[in-house]
């Protein structure tokens, strides 16, 4: 097996063995994928379905093709058609990670901040390492139509300059990307971080103003969207 697909199993349990010791994962909710280049055998590893990224084997991860078959691994995680329509609609996307984050669900369960936003942007943090975090309406899980809903918002985004590496799905958890496992973790880290103090606030923190915003785009390249 190459070298580099070695590497990346690897890094993938690391990754999930830190989400599920930190709570961020409980039980066998939640999965991972990266992206394979084609030196490294091509399509995508993702965790196995009912797996515990608590206890991930390298060597049992789900290696899929280009075409979405399976050629090794035990059997891929249902959401493979989420993971793949988010790969294809963002080139630069490199590694998913989706989980049942606490705070992030509580917060679907009394509604989001408005129709096209989780969160209200409160930290500059969440403005410049997150962004804009869309809501996806509630559907089952492993639903097909999931797909399609977030291919179609991430090329949306993308469209209008202000591109999004995550959505919410309502009473599931979030869907992030980037270029990297490592990279991954810390959106879903700040992601779960301002929901929980979202909540703590009671709802009610005033968001920052479309001037700090604006310095945030400037210095620091943020992409939340204009006012």
């Amino acid at each position: 097996m190459d070298t580099r697909q070695l590497a990346l199993r690897e890094e993938i349990c690391r990754v999930g063995r830190s989400l599920f010791e930190r709570g961020y994962v409980h039980a066998t909710a939640g999965n991972i994928s990266v992206r394979l280049d084609d030196g490294a055998g091509g399509g995508h590893l993702i965790t196995p379905t009912d797996a515990c990224l608590g206890a991930l084997d390298p060597a049992r991860l789900a290696w899929v093709d280009a075409d979405g078959v399976q050629r090794s691994g035990d059997r891929a995680s249902k959401t493979l058609a989420l993971h793949r329509s988010i790969y294809a609609a963002d080139p630069a996307a490199r590694c998913v990670i989706h989980t049942h984050s606490t705070h992030l669900v509580a917060t679907t369960l009394t509604g989001a901040w408005r129709p096209d936003c989780l969160l209200p942007p409160i930290t500059p943090y969440f403005v410049m390492k997150v962004g804009r975090v869309p809501l996806v309406p509630y559907h089952r899980p492993g639903d097909p139509e999931v797909a399609r809903l977030v291919a179609g918002l991430i090329t949306s985004a993308r469209a209008s300059s202000a591109p999004i590496r995550a959505v919410m799905l309502d009473r599931l958890g979030p869907n992030v990307w980037h270029d990297s496992p490592a990279s991954a973790m810390a959106v879903l880290e700040e992601l779960e971080e301002t929901a929980r103090l979202w909540l703590l606030s009671g709802r009610v923190a005033t968001p920052l103003d479309e001037a700090r915003i604006d310095e945030l785009r400037r210095v620091f390249g943020a992409a939340w969207p204009a006012a």
